[in-house]
């Protein structure tokens, strides 16, 4: 069994710019903007335990902002198994994260993560 600890530093820079565009469009209040972004973060970030598990605590506080009390229900739940899926590989590849597809749902990737998570993940 593979076991997911630390992402590829170059796949960290990625995730790291996704999160950055998430905080420039709550800074904008441009809230879709950083959603989407969010999102990104979580496809990114998904198959490494830290990553995973910060991308949903804020996806989290983004429900306690928006108040949207699916979401944070949702995150909840996600944040308890998350990260332990990440460590064991498991998780559904392309998954955006958000309470509104459910958890396990592989996803399709879109085609510019798709080449980063192909060309840094190796």
């Amino acid at each position: 069994m593979k076991f997911n600890i630390t992402i590829p530093p170059k796949l960290k820079i990625e995730y790291d710019k996704e999160l950055s565009l998430y905080k420039t469009g709550l800074s904008n209040n441009d809230l879709p903007k950083a959603w989407d972004h969010l999102e990104r973060s979580h496809i990114l970030g998904q198959s490494y335990p830290w990553e995973h598990s910060y991308t949903h605590y804020l996806m989290l506080k983004y429900g306690m902002l928006t108040r949207d009390t699916k979401e944070i229900f949702g995150q909840v739940i996600r944040l308890i198994v998350g990260g332990w899926k990440s460590f064991v590989n498991k998780v559904p590849i392309g998954n955006t994260g958000g309470a509104n597809v459910p958890p396990l749902k592989t996803m399709p990737i879109p085609h510019d993560l798709k080449i980063k998570l192909e060309s840094y993940q190796k």
